[in-house]
């Protein structure tokens, strides 16, 4: 039965491997729902949260291979209860619409968006939650003129302490040894 799952993927800064990676989801003709990177709390190495919707067999299998790539330090996969993410998303509306009643300043505050900013011609609004929260909203301001939408891929934080955390901390004893080491060296 397919179900939702993120994959955190630790990485070095490689360049090819974000195709390396993405070719192992081509081959097993899975699409990805949401990709995200960044810098990961050790100094050095990445975080990719990718999002796919498929089997546990299948998430297995492609943990397993996005592990054996060079640069990958260490891959992982969780259920949506296993994690806390969040995404983002940003609407640029006529500011005329505001202007029109309070309709939109409602639905901003029913939903806890914000205002980023006010132009003459738009004004963009944010949206942090999940997909549903955001999508909901962007329904909602449709009647009023949405003149561009984006929504970031998820950002995702496990709700398990040990297994995660452990590794890092011993990925950055490894890379501070491994400082050392080349310092010494020269």
């Amino acid at each position: 039965m397919n179900k939702e799952y993120t994959i955190t993927i630790f990485t070095e800064n490689k360049i090819g491997l974000l195709h390396r990676i993405t070719v192992i989801f081509t081959r097993r003709h899975l699409s990805i729902a949401s990709l995200n990177t960044s810098e990961s709390e050790v100094r050095g190495i990445y975080r990719f949260t990718i999002v796919v919707n498929t089997t546990e067999a299948m998430v297995q299998t492609v943990t397993r291979q996005i592990e054996k790539q060079i640069g990958i330090l260490k891959a992982f996969y969780h259920t949506e209860d296993e994690i806390v993410y969040q995404e983002i998303a940003l609407y640029k509306v006529p500011t005329k619409a505001f202007a029109d009643g309070d309709d939109v300043e409602s639905l901003i505050r029913k939903y806890n968006a914000r205002i980023l900013t006010i132009e003459p011609e738009y004004t963009v609004v944010e949206k942090t939650g999940h997909k549903e929260d955001t999508q909901q909203l962007f329904r909602e301001l449709e009647p009023f003129g949405i003149l561009q939408f984006t929504r970031s891929g998820r950002v995702a934080l496990t709700k398990q302490i040990r297994e995660i955390t452990s590794y890092l901390k011993d990925l950055e004893q490894y890379y501070k040894e491994s400082e050392d080491e080349v310092l010494t060296y020269n």
